[in-house]
């Protein structure tokens, strides 16, 4: 890397204000020069509140096969300069000088060691030379923000996929909460993984995305969802091995089919949790022309509006961690030379959002509790992820309740029936075994198809009146059940009813027997996760849940340990 003070004034005055080539309006802008190289992409920009001023990129092309970091970070490293002085070259000619920069934002992390220290490098080079502040940006958070800047969305659940990230994320009380990711391989990196071995070259999204229009039938392969977790090792392991008997066209179709089912479920499971009404799409795998047409039908069924950002910038792109650094930048979120160390596992969830007023946030209403109660039959009472449920008169002349899972047009049509008939089948068997095993559950009245018919609970579900107190018998009813053998799968502060002084444990379409630490391990960690994303005092409430857990549950402690290996196993890899 030759970067050099005279690279960097160039043909300029150094000074502010001395005879610079500047339009009038450029005084009165915040002008930010971004950095990214996370990985493949080394890209530079310069924005101001509403103008993308200038970007230059370049490409890392591997000859063959994945990533290498290390070359990835010493391609980064040859063309640093030539990118930052292209970049200042074309601010120039909208007369734009280096003198006019009020920082420096780069990617901090999540990304590759080697590519996050090179980038990190050129961005003190240029601060010191400048004295101009560094600004550290999230790499994640940047998607989301140019997402914002470049849509209508306000406060959106946001689905973010790409190489190594898969996730649901929201902003609540300054932080982007993840409610849902992958537990293994990101989405990404996955159809990369699955395209090598069938021979298609990098990138293999793409190569996929061709592919799968040439089709001619469905192959069914896992489909993987626990509780908002995802994972996709499995699916792309059945998915190579599936192409010794099938062709390509198929194979990749039934791949995409498969994987995108999976991510929207997981976003209209967030949307149904949090009562928001906007989504967002973000990162490189969200050019697929399929998600998007998949992620719009989920959202007009549910009445909410759908946003995606131009191409250029769902992949890495020098104008999101731009932009991002200029909203870090006003508000007074800045980083010392000691303070700029690259951080490759960097969470979303770990920033603490700075530039959000929550006053101009726009606020989901409340539902109030008795609403559940008032219902009368027939009318809706919850239009969730995977079922609409409504009541009836019951055997017994009392009201009951009846949950129909209904169709999802985004799905493909065999994945949708086999998944909703396997759920119905499992909730109705599960939850009668949960009961007989001490764990309060409604009784089941009648099974259909696709329909449960089971007693309607007068209860409240309990994410409207969690704390501490309730959080503790949340973990004794856990306990009980994980005693059984049965893990439930979904365990969200949503599937939990409070009546009088009785929990009920209900929404059995995703357990199964397992009385492995791993299993256990996961459904802990979605309950925690839930706790994070959507409640206050999270750390109370989860200190609470291992108490009452500890209680019920002679395994306890090997399934708390093996809950903080998967939050850490979940990061950026």
């Amino acid at each position: 890397m030759y970067l050099t003070p005279s690279d960097i004034n160039e043909g300029s005055e150094t000074s502010r204000g001395k005879g610079l080539k500047r339009r009038p309006e450029a005084l009165k802008n915040t002008f930010i020069l971004g950095i990214e190289g996370t990985a493949w992409n080394l890209s530079a920009a310069i924005v101001t509140e509403t103008e993308i001023i200038a970007e230059v990129t370049e490409t890392y092309k591997p000859e063959k096969g994945g990533i290498h970091p290390r070359e990835a970070a010493q391609h980064h490293a040859k063309y640093a300069a030539n990118v930052i002085k292209k970049l200042l070259a074309e601010a120039k000619e909208k007369g734009i000088e280096p003198s006019d920069l009020n920082g420096i934002a780069f990617s901090q992390g999540p990304g590759l060691g080697p590519c996050l220290r090179t980038v990190a490098t050129a961005a003190r080079m240029l601060s010191l030379s400048l004295g101009i502040p560094l600004i550290g940006v999230n790499h994640c958070i940047a998607h989301i923000e140019i997402g914002i800047w470049r849509t209508p969305a306000k406060d959106p659940v946001v689905l973010y996929v790409s190489g190594a990230n898969s996730q649901v994320i929201s902003y609540m009380e300054g932080r982007y909460r993840v409610f849902g990711e992958t537990l293994d391989i990101g989405l990404g990196n996955a159809l990369d993984k699955f395209a090598r071995g069938a021979g298609l070259p990098h990138p293999g999204g793409p190569k996929i995305e061709a592919c799968a229009k040439e089709a001619k039938k469905y192959i069914p392969l896992p489909y993987v969802i626990k509780g908002m977790d995802l994972s996709f090792s499995g699916l792309s392991t059945a998915a190579s091995e599936a192409l010794r008997k099938n062709s390509l066209e198929d194979v990749c179709y039934s791949y995409q089919e498969t994987a995108f089912a999976m991510v929207v479920e997981v976003a209209e499971r967030a949307l149904a949790h949090t009562g928001k009404k906007e989504v967002l799409l973000a990162g490189g795998v969200g050019a697929n022309t399929r998600l998007r047409e998949m992620l719009n039908e989920m959202c007009e069924a549910r009445g909410a509006k759908f946003y995606v950002p131009e191409k250029r910038f769902m992949g890495d792109n020098g104008t999101m961690i731009a932009y991002t650094g200029l909203l870090m930048y006003k508000s007074g979120n800045t980083l010392t030379l000691e303070e700029s160390r690259v951080n490759p596992s960097f969470r979303t969830d770990d920033v603490k959002v700075t530039w959000i007023k929550e006053e101009e946030m726009k606020k989901v209403p409340e539902i109030s509790p008795e609403i559940f109660f008032r219902m009368p039959p027939g009318e809706i009472l919850d239009n969730g992820a995977e079922a609409v449920v409504y009541l009836e008169e019951g055997p017994d002349g009392k009201r009951a309740l009846v949950k129909e899972r209904v169709p999802k047009a985004y799905r493909h049509k065999e994945i949708d029936e086999r998944i909703r008939r396997e759920r119905n089948r499992t909730e109705a068997r599960l939850m009668s075994e949960a009961r007989r095993a001490g764990v309060p559950t409604p009784i089941i009245y009648d099974v259909e198809e696709f329909k449960l018919k089971m007693q309607f609970i007068e209860g409240v579900p309990i994410k409207y009146l969690i704390n501490p107190e309730l959080s503790e018998k949340v973990g004794e009813l856990v306990g009980r059940l994980h005693s059984s053998g049965i893990v439930h799968g979904d365990l969200t502060t949503s599937n939990l009813l409070l009546a009088g002084e009785r929990l009920y444990l209900i929404d059995f379409g995703l357990a199964y027997f397992d009385k492995s630490l791993e299993a256990r391990g996961v459904d802990v960690h979605v309950l925690f996760q839930t706790f994070e994303s959507t409640h206050r005092d999270y750390e109370a409430l989860v200190k609470a849940f291992e108490k009452g857990y500890a209680s019920t549950f002679i395994d306890s402690v090997d399934v708390l340990r093996r809950v903080d290996e998967i939050k850490k196993r979940a990061r950026y890899a």
